[in-house]
């Protein structure tokens, strides 16, 4: 049976296991407040389960506790940033801190941030921007095992590398696209795995590259050792734009790109992002945009509602709801999951209670 925890008992207790990892205090609540809040938003694949695997890349030398943000070029505009494998729920927000800074002070930046270990919710840092009122778009590869096979082909050769685009709307909750360019996020596989149940069709080739339901093909080794991999959603068009993540976010930005056999044994996952900011406020368009993008927000929402739905919705707004209920209700956390976590716990030496 699931276990139901709220969150500030669930954040403590994943905090141990950081601390154990080497993490300072403050290091390990900012991360593990990051991951809650992940399954806080409905994004369980982000969140409390990737701790496991951070406990293995710290081990094996692949994640830096207590890394910093390295600046290699700032000229107020754009900002070259290195990562020095620390923790993406860190550097991520240090990288967006500096972003926000210069694009308050000269109207937009341009940022690249390479070599941060996992950064999680894109969403979060999209969040950061639009709560200082600035339009920010985000394009971020993955150098981890390949799982997302490129349309047309039959195994994996490029991450879930995903986009997230944050809007600030004025008086309103804002806008935040935040999205995989493969169907679903490789972590959602692994909850669909640990809980048993299948997956919708269209969503996974097994390693054959046949289409299959059974989300282990890109959890554990299949047949020969071999593992099968995700689709992109809306075939050509995901593949196109997850290949522009891999440019980006990834060439751009110095942090490299996937283009060698995967290593099973390796557990850290990189990631390279293109961040780019806009003051909206220093276009001259401010109050315009204030306005159309209100009217253009409520004109989607007063049409009639299809069969099915409740509600026509903006991105966003599923996550905040969720966060609300899970906020009251507790987060559920699978056996198979948590099982992962307390084993995570014994490797560093403590002890997550069963």
């Amino acid at each position: 049976m699931p276990r139901t925890l709220q969150a500030e008992k669930l954040t403590a207790q994943i905090a141990i296991v950081l601390v154990a990892s080497g993490s300072t205090e403050q290091e390990a609540h900012r991360v593990a407040s990051n991951l809650v809040m992940a399954n806080l938003c409905g994004h369980d694949s982000h969140g409390v389960g990737m701790l496991p695997r951070y406990v293995d890349a710290v081990l094996e030398g692949g994640l830096t506790p207590n890394a910093s943000v390295k600046v290699n070029l700032d000229i107020g505009t754009m900002l070259s940033l290195d990562g020095q494998r620390g923790y993406g729920q860190i550097v991520g927000e240090q990288a967006m801190q500096l972003g926000i800074a210069r694009a308050k002070q000269h109207g937009s930046c341009i940022m690249i941030l390479g070599h941060a270990h996992h950064l999680g919710r894109i969403g979060h840092f999209a969040e950061m921007a639009v709560a200082q009122g600035l339009v920010s778009l985000h394009f971020v590869n993955v150098l981890s095992r390949p799982v997302v096979a490129p349309w047309g082909g039959g195994d994996g050769r490029f991450g879930t590398n995903p986009c997230c685009i944050g809007v600030p709307l004025k008086g309103a909750e804002h806008f935040i696209l935040d999205f995989a360019t493969s169907r679903v996020a490789q972590g959602k596989m692994r909850v669909a795995y640990n809980q048993g149940i299948q997956v919708e069709p269209g969503t996974l080739i097994d390693e054959h590259g046949h289409p299959t339901t059974e989300p282990g093909v890109v959890v554990v080794p299949q047949s020969n050792g071999l593992l099968g991999a995700l689709m992109t959603f809306g075939e050509y068009k995901g593949y196109g734009m997850a290949v522009a993540c891999e440019l980006l976010g990834g060439a751009l930005s110095g942090g490299g790109t996937w283009h060698k056999p995967a290593d099973p044994t390796v557990r850290a996952v990189l990631n390279g992002m293109l961040t780019i900011l806009i003051d909206p406020a220093r276009l001259g368009t401010q109050g315009v945009f204030e306005q159309e993008a209100l009217e253009f927000v409520h004109w989607l929402q007063a049409g009639p509602v299809a069969p099915g739905f409740e509600a026509v919705q903006i991105a966003g707004e599923p996550e905040r709801a969720t966060r609300i209920r899970r906020e009251t209700e507790g987060i559920s956390v699978d056996d198979q999951t948590w099982q992962e976590i307390v084993n995570a716990g014994h490797k560093v030496g403590v002890s997550v209670p069963h």
